[in-house]
This record gives structure tokens, sequence and C-alpha cells, in this order.
């Protein structure tokens, strides 16, 4: 049926109103990851598998460190405190610490507070007469100063602050200025928090992050303070509005420059909206069946959306060059589709290599590109020419083109100079200097160098845990697990005291082992001897002598309940202290010992071995997962190749043929590899995929160009197509490669060397001689 111009219009503008309200139903239901762990192979060793807990979830990922500057000591002070005690009844914050106490003491539940003696070491004497006579004294002074008001609820039941021991356990704090931390140098007040959303999950850390952001607006409004974070969450907060800010410009200028280039090169209106109808649809195809396949759709996989505007769109474009006067369009696209299905299939071959990668983020990226790709093609085969006008000119006829061809036939067909640029790139990439793979996770984030150095001077500030190392104990359950622990605190507590060791945290520190609850019992004394110490200190002091009552039924209830275990302590202020420090599996418990500032690792490991701990090194532990995860994508990359060379075999059937397509593919693949390695790029798993996207690119200009034949007319068509397509291609890819996301410079530099090379290599090596210029030679 023969549609007339406006109707052809029409169903053109209902298709893209189709994919308007299409793509607004899946924003609506699409739930997005930031997970990077979707991007790492499944965990072999223990190492591993700890290193993808703590990435995720563990204690270190989940702190932000908070700094308040721009005013004086008072008022510093008090915005701490207001700051803090806003956040502590904020649901998203396991607990804030700003040097009063980790958590409110009103939080606090009175089935607890007795066991406080349990919990935290007495100190000698502390509870004779004289200990409790000089505590006494002491209270009398905090009760006239700035936090009296929060001591004197709790002065009846807790005289000599064993409370305060016991959530202050920490050996090494900020200076407490006023009741609340500050630097050295008392210009900033530091307050440190957990979350509760782990550390990859995006719109938890957003949600803390903005919580903090509200809070410090309230409490600051009027004074001219200024607020600074930092920690893992704040990083994957900023990473993640920098990395939408990003994607919208070079999204925008994409768009720009497909409505422009196509314009120029087909001149008129309508193309643009033809070409952009299969682009719209496969990647609304691919984010749908990602999300119907996967639990959440990662944001790399949205990222990496863009990057079929440098890919989709060649099927459109090839089917616009080849259009001519007197070809109707359906015949057009049939005489196209053996190359263009020849190019889909093969490079839906490579992407689906990736489906047995054991990497879920892969995966992902597998079954978007393909079905994207497949989607785009068969949209390009038969919807498209319906929408098409007939052709009224042919591009074969243009001046420019066919001047530009006789140039190009003009230049001598290499042979030995191939062979010659093969070993060239060879030599560069296995002699060039530095490593060849990148396994440092951490380079893959663009965390601004000053946001890294800021959060290492509060990181060192704070006493907060290092990032790197790790300390596990495995027991059979957590009582095993934290006796086990417990007996590395002397050797720890030495490492601190001979400076080799800042700082540690383990889940024993607040939730000892049942031994050494029972121990400390038996150090209690009983009710009598209790009440007579206590008579004669508070008959030198103003205090009545009926005042610590619930004080004298506390130690009683201390000294004969029974242990308080890890059930017991579930929705209390200390559950996350201790479960963020204490894994428990099915078969067995993880007591995990956080470190800071480790001076020397490899003394410290051997000590910690000889003591039943095993060290952990999280940077080598992620550097052995990459390294074994990337054998397994290289290998799976080889049976592709396979696939992919059998596939241009079954389409052409013959050598010499197969062997045109696929060479110019195979040099760019060594020649972008020796120009990355001779600018000392360590090459990553996005390098890889950079690979693959151009080595697909590749084919498809050697495809066409052998399609054409020696036909003058053809060539010239395929000539007019493939520098639209790779004009377009390089632009999406270029504005990639100058992004501050490692992931999309790293794709962006890869595809944009990858198509300047197949290009001309597939221009000097896949094209035919016209038949006049062969006869001649």
């Amino acid at each position: 049926m023969n549609l007339s111009s406006t109707q052809r219009t029409a169903l053109a503008l209902a298709w893209l109103a189709l994919l308007a309200v299409a793509g607004w139903l899946l924003a609506s239901q699409l739930q997005v990851s930031g997970d990077l762990r979707k991007f790492m192979p499944e965990p072999r060793t223990a190492e591993q598998k700890l290193l993808i807990e703590e990435l995720g979830d563990g204690p270190g990922s989940r702190l932000l460190m908070l700094a308040i500057h721009g005013g004086d000591v008072p008022v510093l002070a008090a915005q701490s405190r207001q700051l803090a005690s806003q956040l502590r009844g904020d649901e998203r914050f396991e607990w804030v610490l700003n040097g009063d106490s980790p958590m409110a003491l009103e939080d606090l539940p009175d089935a607890l507070l007795p066991y406080r003696y349990l919990l935290a070491p007495v100190a000698p004497g502390q509870l004779q007469a004289d200990g409790l006579r000089q505590a006494l004294d002491e209270r009398v002074a905090d009760l006239a100063s700035p936090v009296g008001g929060q001591l004197e609820a709790l002065l009846p039941r807790d005289p000599t602050l064993q409370l305060l021991t016991l959530l202050e356990q920490q050996p090494r704090t900020p200076p407490v200025i006023e009741g609340v931390w500050f630097t050295e140098q008392a210009d900033q007040a530091l307050l440190l928090l957990q979350t509760h959303s782990a550390g990859f999950d995006p719109s938890g850390q957003q949600q803390a992050v903005d919580a903090v952001n509200a809070a410090f607006a309230a409490v600051s409004a009027g004074t001219g303070t200024q607020l600074e974070m930092t920690g893992p969450g704040a990083f994957a907060v900023k990473i993640g509005n920098q990395t939408s800010r990003e994607a919208s410009t070079i999204g925008s200028i994409d768009s720009l420059g497909l409505v422009l280039l196509l314009l120029l090169a087909y001149r008129g209106w309508k193309y643009p909206l033809l070409g952009f109808l299969p682009l719209a649809s496969a990647g609304l195809a691919g984010l749908c069946a990602v999300a119907i396949g996967f639990e959440g759709v990662h944001g790399i996989t949205i990222a990496f959306g863009f990057t079929l505007i440098g890919v989709v769109q060649d099927y459109p474009i090839h089917f616009f060059s080849h259009q001519r006067p007197g070809l109707s369009p359906w015949a057009n696209v049939r005489a196209l589709w053996p190359t263009l299905g020849t190019g889909v299939v093969a490079t839906c071959i490579a992407y689906l290599t990736f489906l047995f990668s054991g990497v879920d983020g892969l995966r992902q990226l597998s079954v978007f590109t393909i079905t994207a790709l497949l989607t785009a093609a068969l949209a390009t085969r038969y919807l498209l020419p319906a929408l098409v006008d007939p052709a009224r000119r042919d591009m074969a006829d243009q001046a420019w083109l066919q001047r530009l061809w006789l140039g190009i036939e003009r230049l001598p067909r290499p042979r030995h100079s191939l062979w010659l640029l093969a070993v060239l790139a060879v030599a560069v990439s296995a002699l060039a200097p530095g490593a060849f793979w990148q396994n440092d996770l951490s380079r893959l984030t663009p965390v601004d160098p000053v946001d890294l150095a800021r959060d290492a001077q509060l990181r060192n500030a704070l006493g907060a845990a290092d990032t790197r190392y790790l300390i596990s104990v495995d027991g059979t359950d957590a009582e095993q697990a934290l006796a086990r622990s417990q007996a590395l605190l002397p050797l720890l507590q030495a490492q601190v005291q001979q400076g080799n060791l800042v700082n540690f945290d383990m889940a024993a520190r607040w939730l000892p082992s049942a031994a050494l609850q029972r121990e400390r019992q038996a150090a209690l004394p009983e009710a009598p001897a209790l009440a007579a110490a206590l008579a004669e200190a508070v008959a030198d002091s103003p205090f009545r002598a009926d005042a610590f009552a619930p004080f004298l039924a506390d130690v009683e209830r201390a000294r004969t309940a029974p242990p308080l275990g890890v059930a017991d302590i579930q929705g209390t202020p200390l559950a996350g202290a201790v479960q963020s420090l204490l894994i428990q599996r099915p078969q067995h418990t993880l007591a995990l010992i956080t470190l800071t500032g480790v001076e020397q690792p490899d003394a410290l490991a051997a000590a910690v071995a000889a003591h039943g701990g095993t060290w952990v090194d999280l940077k080598q532990a992620s550097e052995s997962l990459v390294a074994a995860w990337r054998v397994r994508v290289l290998l799976a990359l080889g049976v592709a190749m396979l696939l992919l060379t059998a596939t241009v075999w079954l389409a052409l059937r013959d050598r010499r043929r197969v062997w045109r397509v696929l060479l110019p593919m195979l040099l760019t693949t060594l020649v972008v590899l020796a120009v990355l390695r001779g600018l000392g790029i360590e090459l990553n798993l996005f390098h890889l995929i950079g690979l693959i996207l151009a080595a697909g690119l590749g084919l498809d200009y050697g495809l066409f160009f052998e399609h054409a034949g020696d036909q003058r007319a053809a060539q010239l068509r395929t000539l007019h197509g493939l520098l639209v397509c790779s004009a377009m291609t390089l632009l999406v890819f270029c504005l990639l490669a100058t992004s501050s996301i490692p992931v999309l410079r790293a794709i962006g530099s890869t595809v944009a060397l990858g198509v300047a090379c197949n290009f001309l290599l597939a221009l000097l090596v896949s094209r035919h001689l016209h038949k006049e210029v062969a006869h001649a030679h």
C-alpha cells in the first residue's frame, strides 16, 4: 500500500509519541543501582568474599565524616551539638559521634543500662569508697559545666559514668572542647556518622547526605558557618550527581550533533526524526529487557546507552545513503539486509559472551546491547521503509563525493606494510613500560584528588578506620568469634603503644564474650559492701544519702544477670556497632577488626597470624579478584572471535573476501592497544568493552565496502553512508573521551581510536577496485 507523504509523517509522529509514553512509563518504574559490586566477578577466596561484603555494607563504606568551620569555638560547638541531636533522631543513621557519646543516652533501654559493668572494664578501686568519693567530686564540677544538663538525669543511676566508659572505648579521639570534638587547631568541629544504608546504595546515601545538609542548614542559619562532608557515601553521591550532569550534557550535544549531521548529509527535515526512531526504540527495548531480567538497572548500563547513538544510528544511515530514484525503500532495505544483518549478528555474538562472564553487570550490558541492536536493526528493516518518501536524488551523483573517491582510488593498496604495522603494534604493546592491566578498582571512581586528600585529613583527625586493612577472626558461632577476636586485644594495644597502629575497633570492644562478662561479674562488690562504700563517699559530698539507690540496684543486677548476647542487643544503639563488625553466616561467624594508621603492615600481619587472626589486605584481594575475572572474560572473548569469524564466513563463503573484512578489524585492535599502551594507559574492563564496540563497528565498515563490490555508484553510496556513520560515531565517543568519569573516558577514547583506524584500514583493505581501474592495473 502506497502512503502519502502526510500519512508517512503522521505515522512517524505516532511512533515517536508511543516511544514517549513508553519512556515515561519505564522511567516511573525503573530502579537504578549504583553498586559497583555488580561489575565484579563471583568471589572465590575468603578474602575476596570479605572484600565484596565490605565494599557494600562494611563499616568503612558507611562512614560519613563532617567538619564545621567558619565560626568561633562556642558557635561551632553549639552547632555540632544541635546537628548531632537532630541526626541521632534520624533513622537513616546507625549512630552519630561528636565527642559526648556515640548515641543519645535517652535511646538506651533501661534493661541494657545495668550491663555497662559487664560490657566495659571497671577501673580498679572505682567502686570502693575512695573511688566513689572522687567520682562524686567530679560530678559536682560536671553539673556546673555546659554538659551538666545532659548528665543530670543519668547521675542517680551512674555516678561513676560507667556508661560513658562503655560508649567511649575508642583509644584515640580528637580533642574535646566544650563537650564536642575539634581539630588540633580548634578551628573545625568534627562529627562521625554511620549510615544505615550500604555504601553502594546510591539512593540511601543520597537521602543520608540530604538529611545532613538539611539539618545543618537549619542549625547554621544566619551564622555563615560551612559544612564539609567526606566518606564513601558522600563521594558516591557527588559522583552520581557529576555523572548525571555529564550524561545530560553529552546526551544533549550528541542529539544535537545527530540532528545537524543528518540535516547536512540528507538535506531534509524528516531524516533526523526518522533516524531517531530506531535509536530511541533500541534504547527503550534494551532498558525494558534489563528491567525484566534483573533486579534493578545499573547506572553504568544506562550510561552505556549513550554509546548506542554511535552504533545503531549506522543502520538507518546506510539505508538513507543507498536510497535512489527508481528504487523503492522496501527493495533498498532488502538489498542491504544480508550485509546489515551479518554485522548485527556478529556484534551480538561478541556481547553474547558476556552472559557467561560470571559478572552480573556484564550480563546486564549483554542483554541491553543485544536487545538494543536487534531492535534497531529490525525497526530499520521492517518499519522504517514505510515512513520514507521515495528518493529524489542519488547520493552517488554528488560531485564532491566523486572527487573524494577518485583521490581514494589513487591510494596504493597496502600489502607488506600491513604486516609491518601489526608487528610494530605488538612490539609497542608488549614493550611499553608500566603495567599492562589496571587492577586497582579505586581508579575507576572519579574522586577528585583534593577530595581524597581532605578525606584523609578528616579520617586521621577522627581516628576513623582505614579502608584497606582488616583483621578477620573466624568462629563456629558469635560467642567463639568474639572470644577469639578478644584474644588479639593485648597485641593490638601493644601495637598502638609502640606507634605501629593508631587505632582499632572490634565487636568485642562493645560486646565482650560471655566468659569475660562473667569474669567482670565476679569482680563486682556485693550489695552490702557497695552500699557501705557509697554511704561513706556521699557523706563528704553535697548529694543526698538516698540519691543513688538506682545505682546500687544496677550494680546488683549486673552482678547476677546472665551474660548479654548478640540477640539481646537487637534494636538497641549497640546493635549497629556490633553487627557491622560481626558477620554471621549459616555455618560460622566472622569477627572483623578495623584498623587505623597501620605503619608496618607486613610485621603486623605476621603477628596477627601468629595469634590466630587472618590479615586481610582489601586492595590485594581486589587485584586478585580482578585478575582472575579478566582471564575468564578474555577466554570468553576468544570464543567470541571464533564465532564472529564463522558468522562472516557463512555470510561470504570466500576466504579472500572474509580476510578483507576481518583484517581491518584485527589490525585496528592491535593498533588501538599499541596507542593506549604507548601513552602509558593501563587497560581495564571498560577498555575491553570499548575494543568490542570498535571491532563491531570495524566489521560493519569492512562488510559494507565488500558489499559495494566494484560498481562505482554502489561504492560512492557506501562511502557516503560510512562517512556519515563514522562522523557521528566519532562525535559521540570523542565526547565520552573528555568525560571526567573513568568508565566513560575509557570507553570513549578506545572506541574513538578504533573508529578512526577501522575506517581508514577498511578503506585501504576492504574496498574493491572499480572494475575499470582493476582492468588498468
